[in-house]
């Protein structure tokens, strides 16, 4: 960590767009739901409250309309202590909503989006405080914001162009969306993000349907560091762990043993497991660093995956405690 770094405000600055999550319990249906439980969800935000409930320093800057339900996000988000004072307000616009019908095997999970035309895609460079944005030691990114709009890839694009010239660490989570744009059209709109990035998150899925990246772990990391100037390169592979790359060092994270409640935001916490170890790493053993962010990353996912909600609410005992394989008993 350099002098500079050590002296900003934040340790992790995210953007993007968070919405209402309304749900309905595991059993039940949607089209005969008499009535759903309310809940905050958006990738980045998670990964703000995630890191919060960790001690850390985040900010999250967005774009909501000035009504009852934003306020809501507003106050959820303060409540973890996640700072949200640059957060842009706007009238008469909307807040983007999704659904989502819980199910068991065989059956899939459900998710029903309605954020088109939201506040959050009517994003621009100039709704952002940049000075804000940038008294950062880490810039974590999606590429779910990229999807929304083309003022709003825009905004990443000059994020990342301001970051690297600021000498801020840029994080990069692919997090493909189908709903929100085809796997061609994604493909050819992140390389030029990705390739800029300091931190490059793509779980194996996105990695081989987006850029042909597959095979064993090993070979699908080196496919992806052929993408990207990344120093270090993670992806996961569901009930098999994670993995990163660093140069010539690979290193495996297997998963930990989970009985899963509520797959959606596992991703965001695990992004943030490794953005919190990277936070404590040596600038001078990026491998070791790594090493670090990939236990605590596989750790906050399995804590996100038994418990409801997009954002993992958690926190530092919680985190050792499960890292240290701990197993859940009745905590006195």
């Amino acid at each position: 960590m350099t002098e500079q770094t050590a002296t900003r405000r934040f340790d992790v600055v995210s953007l993007g767009e968070s919405m209402l999550r309304l749900s309905v319990p595991i059993g039940a249906r949607l089209d005969a739901a008499q009535s759903l439980d309310l809940a905050i969800g958006g990738a980045e935000g998670n990964v703000c409250v995630a890191l919060a409930r960790l001690g850390r320093r985040t900010g999250w800057v967005g774009r909501l309309p000035e009504h009852a339900l934003a306020q809501a996000i507003m106050r959820t988000y303060r409540a973890d202590g996640v700072d949200v004072s640059a957060v842009r307000h706007v009238p008469n616009e909307r807040l983007g909503t999704y659904f989502i019908e819980y199910a068991t095997q065989p059956r899939a999970i459900q998710v029903i989006y309605d954020r088109a035309d939201s506040a959050a895609a009517h994003m621009t460079v100039d709704d952002i405080d940049w000075a804000y944005l940038l008294d950062t030691r880490i810039l974590h990114l999606t590429g779910i914001t990229a999807a929304l709009s083309d003022s709003c890839y825009a905004v990443l694009a000059e994020a990342i162009h301001r970051a690297r010239a600021a000498g801020v660490l840029v994080s990069f989570d692919v997090n493909y969306r189908a709903r929100l744009w085809d796997a061609a059209t994604a493909s050819a709109r992140l390389r030029p993000l990705i390739a800029s990035a300091d931190l490059l998150f793509c779980k194996s899925s996105d990695a081989s349907l987006l850029f042909g990246c597959t095979g064993e772990p090993h070979d699908l990391l080196q496919g992806l560091q052929q993408l990207t100037a990344a120093p270090a390169i993670i992806s996961t592979f569901g009930e098999h762990g994670a993995a990163g790359l660093v140069g010539d060092s690979f290193i495996r994270q297997p998963a930990l043993p989970v009985q899963i409640v509520d797959r959606i935001g596992s991703g965001d916490a695990f992004a943030a497991g490794v953005l919190d170890g990277w936070l404590d790493g040596d600038g001078n053993n990026i491998a070791a660093t790594l090493r670090e962010g990939l236990r605590r990353g596989v750790a906050l996912a399995a804590i996100a995956l038994s418990q409801y909600g997009d954002c993992v609410l958690t926190s530092r005992a919680e985190l050792n405690a499960v890292m240290s394989q701990q197993r859940g008993d009745i905590a006195r």
